[in-house]
């Protein structure tokens, strides 16, 4: 069996590698536009920080290294420009000489990857703009910032490479700016937690303007300025983190199916609509876990499992590839940024009935050195109480919470069934009851009426309006509020009328839950507890 594949890097020598082991008979060749075979993608961002040291640290295999480890022939240098279906060829161009070969396969694997979006705009090919797709792209990047010729940098586009762009020049003494055209940073989270880490950002001196489009760069020979829909600025550096687009032009006219985006759609076995062409990767499209619905997800987590898959159904093995739920995490400076599923839009735009929380949660034994907190968003649907998505920022191990969020869902699993998960504790790593288990509790309490909120999005929406606030923390710390200690509160309060709404709000949402639940007792009907406190929110 001849098996053809087209691009390396994650998804093409994943399905080389893992055919070979499945099938050593059968003739595997990989054809790659690049030099680079297999390199590490996503740690572009801290070779240019210098937390990665050295260039080569980032190249998984060489082509050497790489067939002498699994048998593969793989070809440099040739880029593939043709499919023919009914004669099951390809054509490729060599890089260096510019002729073209033909190869015949039996099976056809397409893992051609995706590349960066090239705005169409003035001065977009002016040196001193960067891309940061490849090993050499980060080079060069790091390259200029050591010679001291960057000293202002702007990133354009706020999604996680361009985020972790910015945190990685920051670190080496860069002043940076995020250009981002949407509303906020962070395509995948609510308005609300996006919000926050704007807000973050711009204490540790990175400047997000969101709402924001870049339409021109300026110089004289070099990057001087950009121009954006509002204004100008002075920059030394342009990042372009805009997104990427599927390297399937070569497809075009073939009759294999192309999503509006260009990515190639495949089924749960990674199949085309050829049944001998496969599609892996950042050039495909795959399907949501949750709704069934198309969903592109280029990620290298992703792209590896894609790869894995199809060479066990190439060598006639059963599998399929249940979908994505777009999960992510993304290291900021001093904070960690996570999630998985959907968000509450995305819940309700799908059917559900989403309900939702935003809670402060101990990451691991208040007492225990470092130990800090999570700002966790749960949400789920409120008839079945099925979880459908999370979000989490933090200090500590994200990822730990997104990945028990990701298996959850993955199994259809209800909050009743997770509130009694036997979880991993001790001081230096949880809580007794895990942050994850809290914040099931948490949104359970919601759903049953026993803890009745104003969200942090409703805050900001006016929900809070004709309500009297009272400051429930440890130590009076609202100005002009209402300030009750909680331990002090045995009975009626001739200070509140027993209808009066009273908004409930202290430093992270615990206490002010406690003494909702004490007021309740007490006759007080009209009580909110304003989610994430004074942690997450800011005070009107």
């Amino acid at each position: 069996m001849r098996v053809l594949i087209i691009g390396g890097v994650a998804a093409g020598t994943k399905a080389a590698a893992k055919l070979k082991r499945e099938d050593r008979s059968a003739e595997v060749t990989i054809l790659t536009k690049g030099s680079d075979i297999s390199y590490a993608g996503c740690g572009l961002p801290y070779y240019v920080g210098n937390v990665i040291q050295r260039k080569d640290q980032l190249i998984v295999n060489t082509p050497e290294s790489f067939s002498g480890l699994t048998g593969v022939t793989v070809l440099t240098g040739m880029e593939a420009v043709a499919v023919n279906r009914e004669q099951k060829t390809v054509t490729a161009v060599s890089e260096k000489t510019q002729e073209k070969s033909v190869f015949a396969y039996d099976k056809l694997v397409i893992a051609s990857g995706a590349s960066p979006v090239k705005l169409p705009v003035e001065g977009v090919n002016l040196p001193g703009v960067y891309f940061m797709r490849t090993p050499d792209d980060a080079a060069a990047l790091k390259e200029a910032v050591e010679a001291g010729k960057i000293k202002r940098a702007v990133v354009a586009g706020g999604g996680f490479i361009g985020l972790e762009i910015a945190e990685n020049l920051a670190a080496q003494g860069v002043k940076v700016s995020v250009l981002e055209m949407a509303d906020h940073i962070l395509p995948g989270f609510d308005p609300e937690m996006a919000a926050y880490v704007e807000r973050h950002l711009a204490d540790k001196g990175i400047m997000a303007f969101t709402g924001t489009k870049l339409v021109g760069i300026l110089g004289s020979g070099h990057v001087e300025k950009v121009q954006t829909g509002k204004r100008a600025m002075k920059a030394d550096a342009v990042i372009l983190s805009v997104g990427i687009r599927a390297n399937t032009g070569f497809l075009e006219g073939t009759g294999i199916e192309l999503m509006p985006d260009k990515t190639v759609k495949v089924d749960s076995r990674m199949r085309t609509n050829d049944p001998d062409i496969y599609a892996l990767g950042d050039c495909a499209c795959v399907s949501n876990m949750i709704t069934g619905d198309a969903q592109w997800s280029p990620m290298g987590s992703s792209a590896n499992i894609e790869g894995r898959l199809a060479a066990r159904v190439i060598a006639g093995k059963e599998g399929s590839y249940a979908g994505v739920l777009g999960t992510a995490v993304c290291k900021l400076p001093e904070l960690n940024v996570g999630r998985t599923g959907m968000t509450e839009s995305q819940a309700a735009a799908a059917g559900y009935h989403p309900v939702s929380v935003v809670g402060v949660v101990d990451d691991k034994a208040h007492y225990y050195p470092d130990a800090s907190f999570f700002i966790i968003k749960m949400t789920a649907d409120q008839k079945t109480a099925k979880l459908l998505g999370i979000q989490v920022l933090g200090k500590g191990a994200a990822d730990k919470i997104v990945d028990i969020a990701a298996t959850a869902i993955s199994l259809k699993a209800d909050l009743y069934q997770l509130s009694n998960l036997d979880l991993a504790y001790a001081p230096p790593f949880s809580t007794a009851i895990h942050p994850f288990e809290h914040m099931v509790n948490i949104l359970l309490n919601k759903m049953e009426g026993e803890f009745e909120t104003i969200t942090p999005s409703g805050y900001i929406n006016g929900e809070a309006d004709g309500y009297r606030i009272v400051d429930a923390s440890l130590q009076p710390s609202i100005d002009g509020a209402d300030y009750v200690n909680l331990s002090k509160v045995t009975g009626v309060m001739t200070e509140f009328g027993p209808d009066e709404k009273l908004l409930l709000v202290c430093a992270k949402g615990k206490r002010a839950y406690m003494l909702q639940n004490r007021l309740k007792y007490y006759g007080y009907t009209g009580t909110k507890v304003l989610e994430g406190g004074l942690t997450f929110n800011e005070l009107k």
